[in-house]
């Protein structure tokens, strides 16, 4: 169901493949523009890894009361990423962040960013973060030493899967480089945040 908006409010969805590089790039956009922008902290049943933050990282939730607000109609989207392990946006989220009068940036899987998409289709932008290879992702997963054997085939299987899905998406990002990526980021959302002529009328209106 497409979301009814003032026309103001703008999402920007990042998404990718597990360990192609789109929290990182989130990160960068967020400290380069922090008076314009403003995370969206997902929703997870999965176990907190160290270093994380609840309410920071992700809200993790028990999977019993993440059930519980599925059925209470408190989720934008929320999909089932692994087996038993539950992703979502929450739509307080979402409000939270508008009423500061700022862009929602989100951090989601691939078909979270889908579901985001469909329902914001007129002001949001879906940028799709690719690894320059399978074999690079491979690697970068392995790098992080947080997964073992049997959680690092499941995920590249459905990295393999999810690159598919880079066609539904407005812009795609190849994070071979960082530092490159990062400016690719930057320009793509600094772009997406220009105001329109419509905008740009509207406050010529409000300042005579």
């Amino acid at each position: 169901m497409e979301q009814v908006t003032d026309g103001k409010e703008k999402l920007i969805i990042f998404t990718a493949p597990s360990g192609a590089g789109k929290t990182t790039l989130v990160r960068h956009l967020l400290q380069k523009m922090p008076d314009k922008l403003a995370f969206s902290v997902s929703a997870t049943t999965r176990a907190r890894r160290e270093k994380e933050t609840d309410g920071k990282d992700y809200y993790f939730l028990e999977d019993k009361e993440f059930k519980r607000r599925i059925e209470a109609g408190m989720f934008l989207e929320y999909e089932e990423v692994y087996e038993g392990t539950i992703y979502g946006t929450l739509k307080s989220e979402v409000n939270r962040i508008w009423q500061q009068d700022k862009v929602v940036i989100f951090d989601v899987d691939v078909k979270g960013a889908t579901n985001i998409k469909s329902q914001y289709p007129e002001n949001s932008l879906a940028v799709f973060v690719k690894p320059p290879s399978i074999e690079a992702l491979e690697q970068r997963l392995r790098n992080r030493k947080s997964e073992s054997e049997e959680s690092l085939r499941k995920r590249i299987a459905r990295a393999r899967m999810e690159m598919e899905y880079e066609g539904n998406f407005d812009v795609t990002l190849v994070n071979d480089v960082l530092p490159i990526a990062k400016e690719g980021a930057l320009a793509i959302v600094e772009s997406f945040l220009l105001p329109t002529k419509q905008d740009s009328a509207s406050e010529d209106i409000k300042n005579s």
